[in-house]
């Protein structure tokens, strides 16, 4: 690529440079005269201007000469409704009455805290404080969720208030030992420092005994690896495990395009395979079998299935057994399995409860000889949703120790996550349990954000099937629902006059309509033919009734507009 621009600059200047010697010498010049002295100089000039605009006309970072990795990665998140979205806030604070709403309501992305969720106490502080020579002074910053006002994470970034007498009167108990126990292993108690490049080993161990707590079966610290979310994670295994366009992952459709853009920017192929809408979205041994095949027969060689469970944009939590089928696929085909558990604590329906991976393969039996997993977690989240914090982990099981150790490697290069984000991956593992002073407190706020949860992905999915052209499966678990939109053929023209897919032509008028922002279905990848729209549950639970109004008003006067 590079060549080629550099040869098309000299191709360029060449023909600059003889278009300048042309324009230089008299046209009614005799063929065989000598150029005049002043012609000479007229030509020199000519072609000293053209040699400096060509070369001004080759950029040294262009489109065409940047890595094509780059252009193939796409991330429909923060997409081109999102960038409109962005333009018409501006515009909204500049002139108010311009549009036809007063908001932007983002349901593009599971950001629970920029969309009025509060932090849970225990975690993280909700008030900051200032330390003077006598005295500690509180300035509030917003309404807690629970009577406590400190927690873990104040204490640690400034531990000098764990030796005021006041602290005792404003921290629990419990939050005050925690901090002394995770400030014991950090190295100088300096949580500004470079941690080790897989995190800190001490919360490293507190992570694996969570991990163990939860499966029943042994977790090592070892084999955990601190992270800023679980995105960096995803990035080092698919640089771990693609060579060339040869190798591929199999990834769901519909998938987070986190998935699909790292597999583009790494050189991989990506493997569909499709989830079933008519059943949930379930996930189907059979139709992996089908994509492998394909796959295979292509020159692919397969190399990892990702499973994302809970579903993201779908919801779907899948069923133990289901979960044991995969599993034994995975053995059955040497793949790796890189199971994406960021949801684990999001499930909203009484007979589906959370299994990890490495559980369900400890349970039927597989040992680290038997199965390479590397399982993803984040602090972004479940009920924490501490998004901004960037805290996460892999646990990586079945790699050999020089495997390890490649995978350390590229760790290395970026030195290491942030400590605040390995304390808040070590707490989301590790939170109060019965007898802490702060665990009622603590459980009131859990509870109370996954039930209200619960019932705003209820409302949603109701008003969306009460709708004519939409149908909705439930939202099982995560932060999502993904509708289907059964759009007239009309507004199929209208988009594809427009240059754009249907799925986002309709997000767009969306938006402009009412300032709802939600993802077109075609950013995550769906069955040709369909149409749908990631849309979150996260808008705070009193803002519901009003979205789903403005929804409703939208969706029905487009539909009329566009009926056939």
């Amino acid at each position: 690529m590079r060549r080629f621009a550099a040869d098309r600059a000299r191709r360029a200047v060449a023909a600059s440079i003889r278009a300048a010697a042309r324009s230089a010498v008299p046209s009614a010049a005799p063929a065989t005269a000598p150029p005049s002295p002043a012609a000479v100089a007229a030509m020199a000039s000519a072609m000293v201007r053209a040699m400096s605009t060509a070369a001004a006309g080759a950029a040294p970072v262009s489109l065409d000469n940047i890595n094509p990795k780059v252009l193939k990665c796409e991330y429909a998140v923060r997409g081109e409704i999102v960038t409109h979205a962005q333009n018409l806030q501006q515009e909204l604070e500049k002139n108010p009455e311009s549009l036809p709403f007063d908001e932007i309501l983002y349901c593009n992305i599971g950001n629970p805290q920029s969309l009025g969720q509060q932090p849970v106490t225990f975690f993280r502080e909700v008030s900051l404080y200032a330390l003077s020579s006598t005295s500690l002074v509180t300035f509030p910053l917003c309404l807690t969720l629970s009577c406590r006002l400190f927690q873990v994470l104040s204490l640690c970034d400034h531990p000098a208030l764990l030796d005021k007498s006041e602290t005792h009167a404003l921290y629990s108990s419990d939050a005050i030992e925690r901090a002394w126990q995770i400030l014991d292993k950090i190295p100088g108690r300096a949580t500004g420092a470079y941690s080790h490049s897989q995190g800190i080993k001490g919360l490293r161990d507190e992570i694996a005994a969570g991990i163990a707590a939860r499966d029943g079966f042994h977790a090592s610290g070892d084999n955990i690896f601190l992270t800023d979310g679980a995105s960096p994670a995803v990035h080092m295994m698919m640089q771990l495990l693609i060579r060339s366009e040869k190798d591929g992952i199999l990834c769901p459709i519909p998938q987070y395009p986190l998935y699909s853009a790292s597999i583009a920017l790494h050189g991989g192929s990506l493997v569909p395979y499709f989830l079933d809408e008519e059943t949930g979205w379930g996930l189907e041994v059979d139709e992996l079998k089908k994509q492998l095949e394909e796959a295979q027969s292509k020159g692919i060689t397969v190399r990892a299935l990702v499973v994302i469970n809970p579903g993201n944009p779908t919801g779907q939590v899948l069923a133990e057994e289901n979960q044991k089928k995969i599993v034994e696929f995975c053995k059955n085909e040497g793949l790796v399995l890189l199971a994406d558990e960021v949801y684990q604590e999001n499930i909203y329906v009484e007979d589906k409860q959370f299994h990890s991976f490495k559980k369900i393969a400890r349970s039927m039996g597989y040992t680290d000889d038997d199965l390479p997993l590397a399982s993803f977690q984040s602090v972004s989240k479940g009920y924490y949703g501490e998004c901004g914090k960037r805290g996460g982990y892999m646990e990586v099981t079945g790699f050999s120790a020089d495997v390890r150790e490649q995978i350390y490697k590229v760790a290395s290069v970026n030195l290491c996550s942030n400590v605040s984000g390995q304390i808040l991956a070590s707490l989301i593992m590790n939170p109060p349990k019965t007898g802490d002073e702060s665990y009622e407190s603590f459980m009131v706020e859990k509870d109370g954000i996954l039930s209200s949860l619960a019932r705003r992905a209820k409302a949603l999915e109701e008003a969306f099937n009460s709708l004519e052209g939409i149908t909705c499966n439930k939202a099982e678990g995560a932060m999502y629902l993904f509708p289907r939109v059964h759009l007239p053929q009309k507004a199929i023209g209208a988009a594809q006059a427009a240059g754009t897919a249907p799925d986002a032509y309709y997000a767009r008028r969306l938006l402009e309509a009412t300032g709802i922002v939600v993802v077109p279905g075609s950013g995550f990848g769906q069955v040709p033919g369909t149409w749908h729209f990631r849309c979150t549950i996260l808008p705070q639970e009193e803002k519901i009734p009003a979205i789903i109004s403005k929804f409703k008003e939208f969706h029905e006067k487009f539909m009329d507009e566009y009926q056939d």
